[in-house]
């Protein structure tokens, strides 16, 4: 399969004082794309992921378009109890930012981490981006 697309909305409130979309607001669109793209293929996903770790490259500053940006996301790094979304934000065409996020699958019953199932792996394993 190749990246999952979706689009994300900016809203107003989203800029600051600089007259750009703050960089805590990246935060909520990647979350937004993230959660599109596991409900996407879903069927075979226990519930139960927790974020490890975020990282976030901002390359260009984005200003309010009612126009949503575009996220390509992937996944790769698949372990035991562990994965990693990768994702490039567009506007307008143009690549804006770079992020990932580690994702721990966790059981909340007995709060630790859980393995994947098999079945989870090959749902991740569908996200891999064929080009990289």
């Amino acid at each position: 399969m190749s990246r999952f697309t979706h689009e994300v909305h900016m809203r107003w409130s989203d800029m600051d004082a600089y007259r750009h979309i703050n960089n805590s607001a990246y935060l909520a669109y990647l979350e937004q794309a993230r959660v599109a793209m596991f409900f996407y293929r879903h069927e075979n996903f226990s519930s139960g992921t927790v974020i490890a770790r975020h990282e976030i490259d901002y390359l260009l500053p984005v200003v309010y378009d009612p126009q949503p940006l575009q996220v390509q996301m992937w996944i790769d790094g698949v372990r035991g109890a562990r994965f990693t979304v990768h994702y490039e934000v567009f506007d307008h065409g143009r690549l804006v930012a770079r992020a990932a996020t580690q994702c721990v699958t966790f059981d909340f019953t007995v709060d630790r981490p859980r393995r994947l199932s098999a079945e989870e792996v090959e749902v991740l394993r569908g996200f891999a981006d064929d080009a990289a």
